[in-house]
């Protein structure tokens, strides 16, 4: 099959793919809603009507929610660990999320009637701890192992912040468990309005310079051999990952994983044409994130239990397999 081919196989999947995991979110939950109910509750326009309501201010918010974080995150990932060349690298594993994290609640403990400072604050959270990671790993030239314990650490200094900000802030932080397990439900569209604008950006800046990233990702030399100020587009890129990260991370909390499996899928079945690999990144991370938040609405129903920990169920042991698998020599060089 030609690779343009099998590029436009994917994509169409991917996209049949997404319209029913939409779906499965919009239709599955607590209480269910049927197509003709919905329809009717919409024609009719009643403010008032259950479903109505429902359908407006809890599944369509939760549903964008899913869609935009999965596939902020998952291309973010696939940005760090073409940057860092590094397979175990994610926003999470890095400590990304976490100081997106941190500074996320600081800014919604200083100034919770700001709209905006909450996804801007997350950007410069993950922006700096991005910055401070890729200068540890050019300074000392860090194995990929000691870089990823070196963001542990970081994610571990972090998450103790975000602990003294519960405390310090107890009303300005309220859902602060939920925002640091990582979950979709209560998310409004007041919340999401301009992170979702910050997500659009850096989407497409990461499709428009993808071949940049397929010349990074042939090493230093080659790419300034090819007339690329390596430097300038590495900057570039661990931006629009940070962007993307912090943005997800302001209104769905400290996701994990998307950002590992993800791309790594992705490269199996997209190969490593970057052109290919985001936007396929881009839409199979918003099925994921749909998907393991339908399943977290369904394992312990009437129960529910936030997508942070069905990510995490399944991410664990994606990461170990990863580490085993490097094991044999690939992940220490």
């Amino acid at each position: 099959m030609r690779s343009w081919h099998k590029g436009a196989f994917l994509l169409i999947l991917l996209l049949c793919c997404l319209a029913g995991a939409v779906c499965l979110s919009l239709f599955t939950g607590s209480s269910s809603l049927s197509l003709g109910e919905l329809y009717h509750a919409l024609q009719a326009g009643d403010k008032t009507d259950t479903t109505y309501r429902i359908f407006l201010y809890v599944r369509l918010p939760r549903t964008l929610a899913a869609i935009f974080a999965g596939a902020a995150l998952a291309v973010s990932g696939a940005i760090i660990q073409a940057v860092l060349n590094n397979s175990l690298a994610s926003p999470n594993i890095i400590g990304v999320n976490s100081g997106a994290g941190f500074c996320a609640l600081l800014a919604a403990s200083l100034a919770p009637t700001a709209w905006a400072a909450v996804p801007l604050a997350a950007f410069v959270g993950a922006l700096a701890t991005s910055l401070f990671i890729y200068a540890l790993a050019a300074k000392t030239g860090a194995s990929r192992i000691t870089l990823v314990l070196a963001g542990v650490a970081v994610s571990s200094i972090l998450s103790a912040g975000i602990d003294v900000l519960t405390i310090l802030f107890p009303d300005d932080v309220i859902g602060a468990t939920g925002f640091m397990v990582g979950s979709f439900a209560g998310v409004t569209m007041t919340a999401l309005k301009p992170a979702v604008v910050l997500i659009v950006i850096g989407l497409v800046l990461a499709l428009v310079f993808s071949y940049d990233l397929n010349v990074l990702s042939l090493g230093e030399e080659i790419a300034a051999s090819l007339g690329m100020c390596v430097a300038v587009v590495r900057f570039l890129f661990i931006v629009i990952a940070s962007l993307l990260a912090g943005s997800a991370v302001s209104f769905a909390g400290l996701l994990g994983f998307i950002g590992l499996i993800v791309p790594h899928i992705c490269r199996r079945f997209a190969g490593g044409d970057n052109r290919l690999v985001i936007p396929c990144a881009a839409l199979l991370g918003a099925v994921f994130a749909l998907v393991c938040d339908a399943l977290g609405k369904w394992v312990f129903a009437p129960f529910e239990l936030p997508v942070g920990i069905i990510l995490a169920l399944l991410g664990g042991p994606f990461f170990l397999f990863l580490l085993l698998k490097g094991g044999r020599g690939k992940i220490y060089d």
